[in-house]
């Protein structure tokens, strides 16, 4: 029986050996293991210049291993091969797993050539070596996301430690069936780089955005530059495979946009915005969401803006959702610590909030901030 080659026994750059490998998997499908990186010059750690692409029932395994974006990659870490730039036709993927043994780790690059999202230019708001330069994109994309994973069903992701991203961890558009369990972050907003702190926003842990449904995200740690997990569905123009765009599948809608049937349990987190971010416009309607244990962990002098947030009024996020867009959420078991506790921005109907436990006293545990006229048939105790 042969064994396994592992990119270990492959040559080129770290991003060839590791594509070599894979290549080796059959067509049907497979795992592949990538273990702390031997050779000469004695780093163990795998420096990548381009994206990880995962094929249909592909398992990757880091066995105590790390993955570096290189300084020279502007490309996701890891995404699902069937969407990128110029990828109009997003087709369905399946059974794609990311796990991690021990100590594995996926982290950003020394001096990324871009962070932040779509919005954010490259040197005025975010940092990004590419800021100013000819023929390069000044702005974010989704291309700073750290694993990237659209249009998949029965998915996971598990066991893996995610350092200094470059915009959103780990993001999945349109994805069904799966489970993000066992996961830690740690980013800042911010980066030292040659000696000097720079901005590198909008790194969230985990965002699901249009389309997702049926998926547990489950034991949750870290600390985030952004919000921790963010659930937004929030319709646009943009169309696939293009950049200047977060959203590599596009924000025109499909014919099932919803975000629903997730649930969220045992976080242990502290952010600089919100640690749940809870946001849905332009007719995507967001509801059967449990949200169970979420504790604060905000260190003395550091506080999120929020600890759940619902909804926004901000005209720039579609505004107010109308009344039963957002519906049927189950939220119990929070501490907060956060300037804001549990605070309504938009609509909420058909739903529960119980056990919740405000320590800080300068602001009420529920805040109505869109009015009583956005609020139907919601249970507080």
């Amino acid at each position: 029986m042969t064994t396994q080659k592992t990119p270990n026994d492959f040559r080129g750059t770290d991003s060839e050996r590791i594509e070599q490998a894979l290549a080796q998997l059959p067509a049907s499908g497979g795992t592949l293991v990538i273990p702390p990186r031997q050779d000469a010059d004695g780093r163990d750690w795998w420096l990548l210049d381009r994206a990880i692409l995962l094929a249909d029932h592909t398992t990757l395994l880091l066995d105590n291993a790390t993955l570096k974006l290189s300084d020279r990659c502007r490309d996701n870490a890891i995404r699902s091969a069937n969407c990128g730039l110029g990828i109009t036709d997003v087709r369905p993927m399946s059974g794609i797993h990311v796990l991690g043994r021990g100590d594995a780790r996926i982290v950003g690059a020394d001096r990324p050539r871009a962070t932040g999202d779509s919005a954010k230019q490259l040197g005025a708001r975010s940092f990004g070596t590419d800021a100013g330069k000819d023929g390069e994109s000044q702005y974010g994309d989704w291309r700073n996301i750290m694993l990237l994973l659209a249009n998949v069903s029965h998915f996971s992701v598990s066991g893996i430690t995610f350092i200094d991203s470059h915009c959103w961890t780990l993001s999945c558009e349109r994805c069904a069936y799966g489970r993000l369990t066992g996961l830690s972050f740690f980013s800042e907003g911010s980066r030292l780089i040659d000696g000097q702190r720079v901005p590198s926003l909008n790194q969230d842990g985990i965002d699901l955005r249009l389309g997702c449904h049926d998926i547990l995200i489950d034991s949750i740690l870290g600390s985030t530059g952004d919000d921790v997990i963010a659930l937004t569905g929030c319709v646009g123009q943009t169309e696939a495979g293009q950049l200047k765009t977060t959203m590599v599948t596009g924000s025109r809608p499909w014919s099932d946009d919803d975000i629903r049937n997730v649930t969220i349990r045992n976080v242990v987190a502290t952010s600089r915005c919100q640690i749940i971010r809870l946001l849905n416009n332009g007719g995507c309607r967001l509801h059967h969401i449990i949200l169970d244990n979420v504790i604060d962990s905000s260190p003395e002098g550091h506080q999120a803006i929020v600890t759940v947030r619902i909804g926004d009024s901000n005209p720039a996020w579609g505004g107010v959702t109308p009344l039963g867009d957002t519906y049927a959420l189950t939220l119990t078991n929070i501490q907060s610590r956060a300037r804001d506790c549990i605070l309504v921005a938009g609509s909420l109907a058909d739903s529960v909030i119980a056990n919740v436990l405000n320590f800080n006293p300068d602001c009420p545990t529920i805040r109505c901030a869109s009015g009583d006229d956005f609020m139907r048939n919601v249970t507080i105790r």
